[in-house]
């Protein structure tokens, strides 16, 4: 049998051999980190090690690095009326693309009535004459922005938004969860206050996310309430393992980024090609910058369910879009946000590759998407 070719990497990544090690390493330790004595500052060690690791990658200082539970977690920390900058009161509304993560799309802490949607365009795109507008029409708002869309992998005018933002005396939160690892992404060089990350999308553990928070930002309250941990932000015993394996995919991520974004960006390039050449299959976003893995597409007459299941027995791993925890295929959000109608929506599939997809896995990818594109054909 020829081996499964895995193109669902904006799901989730395999475990880089980096983070595997890593995570062996702290399973032998026995002390907890707050403990004092040899053993638990063995176990700090780890802990502070992966923190200065991604604050390095993100352009913060260690100290403002929050580890949590998952990137939904850490969303659902920062999203909480009261933040406020130095030179600005609290914020007390919140502002959310309407392409959002439904972690972020539930809006953390704030009360529904307190959640307004920005739009996007055609392309995907935030539409930032609506934020102006939004920001304009009420109190201080806290306003999060994908840094890039999981589904179609459209890039966000982030530091253009951030500017706007901060004009308008808010604060901006980032979801950089899909960008961490594909582009460069820098928490001070796009201007946001707070950004948001996950292990498992890096080639990390699943079970472990982040926070990290820009210097100056008060008024974080923390959602674990308890021991004390991560700096009186989440309480609960660190996760050391799980942490130490993030701060490894976050340093070997890094150390390959330029190559594997022109390899990957050379294979999406063909996928998409081939993609089109079939049933008239056509790609969403094409026309804005995009992550450098991610094709979102559909064809006529194209049922996602069905078209994942037929990839599916043809060896080759693809989604509809997010990952749901129902595990149905549903129909996308981000293109009904985009404009599409239900029937569209209901029919796109994505592919997204990762730093080991090689070009046969591209050429196996093509050959299911032919055979069912002329079972399309000739429906």
């Amino acid at each position: 049998m020829p081996r499964r070719v895995y193109l669902d990497w904006n799901a989730t990544t395999p475990l880089r051999t980096e983070a595997r090690a890593a995570m062996l390493a702290a399973w032998d330790l026995i002390g907890n980190p707050s403990s004092v004595h040899a053993e638990g500052r063995e176990a700090r060690r780890l802990v502070e090690e992966a923190r200065s690791a991604l604050a390095a990658a993100t352009g913060a200082l260690p100290r403002n690095v929050v580890f949590t539970s998952a990137g939904t977690e850490a969303n659902a920390l920062a999203l909480a009326p009261g933040l406020k900058s130095p030179s600005g009161g609290p914020v007390e509304r919140l502002l959310v693309s309407a392409i959002e993560h439904a972690s972020v799309l539930a809006g953390g802490r704030f009360q529904a009535n307190r959640i307004g949607q920005i739009r996007v365009t055609r392309s995907g795109v935030i539409d930032l004459d609506h934020l102006k507008e939004q920001l304009g029409d009420g109190p201080l708002a806290l306003v999060s922005i994908m840094a890039a869309n999981n589904e179609t992998g459209a890039v966000q005018p982030v530091a253009e938004a951030a500017r706007i933002v901060h004009e308008a005396g808010g604060l901006l939160h980032v979801d950089a969860i899909q960008a961490l690892g594909k582009i460069a992404f820098n928490i001070n060089a796009v201007g946001a206050d707070l950004a948001t990350f996950s292990g498992h999308k890096i080639g990390g553990p699943k079970g472990v996310g982040a926070l990290v928070v820009a210097e100056g930002i008060a008024g974080l309250e923390p959602v674990l309430r308890g021991g004390g941990q991560e700096l009186n932000r989440r309480a609960g015993t660190e996760n050391v393992a799980g942490i130490a394996g993030f701060g490894a995919a976050v340093r070997a991520a890094l150390q390959t980024l330029p190559e594997d974004v022109e390899r990957m960006t050379t294979l999406r390039n063909r996928l998409e090609n081939g993609l089109r050449g079939v049933a008239g299959g056509t790609i969403f976003a094409d026309d804005v910058e995009r992550l450098p893995n991610t094709v979102l597409f559909t064809a006529p007459g194209l049922k996602a369910e069905t078209a994942v299941i037929g990839f599916d027995l043809e060896g080759v791993a693809v989604s509809s879009g997010s990952a749901c925890s129902s595990g149905k295929v549903q129909p996308s959000h981000v293109l009904s946000a985009m404009g599409y109608d239900a029937t569209v929506a209901q029919g796109a599939v994505r592919l997204s590759l990762g730093w080991s997809t090689e070009p046969n896995d591209i050429n196996r990818a093509l050959e299911a998407w032919r055979k069912l594109g002329n079972t399309l054909l000739r429906a």
